[in-house]
């Protein structure tokens, strides 16, 4: 069954999100970055449960934040709240994707109550800045800022090389993965086709967090959580490691494929998050 459209008004914008029916505790999927909430149609189908995946502010067919003022990642953790408050969940399975998989534990650790249990894939936690370079990243993002007037987004004649463009982004990804991708993440222009996605999204964060803060966020977690990460994609070589220590209860899986692996194997990566949903049935 296709999904749904869904729309919510949300500290002044509008964000949309994809709608599925199913059996049990509903479930809330977030996205990564510069991808949009159609990177959940392949896992959606074999699930079977109730998924609502949103489209965060300027990604998909979301509303973008008011002009001419930094974008922070932790702006999208409220947006979360005011979302599931809408749709009137009070307890709640919360999955995220890379950089969803970052907002899904800072929104779990600010908000224990409303999460049951917590599903990452290819992520654990937000990035971070050392300590000692946060003077220069901070100045870095302002130089950015300043110079995003001058900049334009590309124009496809032809929404294939569109598609291309798009199986070379971040971690790779399959023709058929993109062209989900790109038919939610494109609007028309004069001469073609450009992104939807808001241009800021590119630029450098203004402040992010440091290791210690994000160490405090992930021991915060009550939920038990599930982290799937791929062999050839972010976790393959070790890189959330030692933020796994931090968890109170977490299964990790890890299973062939890349970072979008679940658009491009979704039949596995559903298997895997079944399984613990199964197990943890009680939370």
């Amino acid at each position: 069954m296709p999904p749904s459209e869904m729309r919510f008004q949300v500290y002044g914008q509008t964000l949309t999100a994809l709608q599925w029916p199913g059996e049990g505790e509903p479930i809330l999927a977030l996205h990564g970055w510069l991808d949009n909430a159609a990177s959940f149609v392949p896992l959606a189908q074999h699930l079977g449960r109730p998924l609502v995946a949103l489209d965060f502010s300027g990604h998909g067919h979301s509303g973008h934040r008011p002009n001419e003022v930094a974008t922070h990642l932790v702006d999208h953790v409220r947006d979360v709240k005011a979302v599931v408050d809408q749709l009137g969940w009070g307890r709640f399975t919360l999955m995220g994707h890379s950089m969803g998989a970052g907002i899904a534990c800072l929104f779990t650790a600010a908000c224990p109550e409303r999460v049951s249990r917590l599903i990452l894939i290819e992520g654990l936690g937000p990035p971070t800045t050392k300590a000692d370079e946060v003077a220069v990243t901070l100045r870095k993002a302002m130089d950015d800022m300043a110079a995003l007037a001058n900049k334009r987004k590309p124009v496809y004649t032809d929404i294939n090389d569109a598609i291309e463009a798009r199986t070379r982004g971040f971690g790779g990804l399959s023709h058929e993965a993109s062209a989900l991708l790109v038919e939610r993440g494109l609007m028309p222009v004069d001469g073609g086709w450009t992104w939807r996605a808001d241009s800021r999204l590119r630029l450098t964060s203004s402040l992010r967090l440091t290791e210690d803060q994000v160490e405090g966020f992930i021991r915060a977690i009550e939920a038990p959580v599930c982290l799937i990460l791929g062999e050839k994609g972010m976790g393959g070589g070790g890189m959330f490691d030692h933020r796994v220590e931090w968890l109170k209860s977490v299964q990790v899986v890890r299973l062939p494929g890349r970072h979008h692996l679940h658009m491009e194997t979704p039949e596995a990566v559903a298997n895997a998050i079944n399984s613990f949903l199964t197990v943890h049935s009680g939370q």
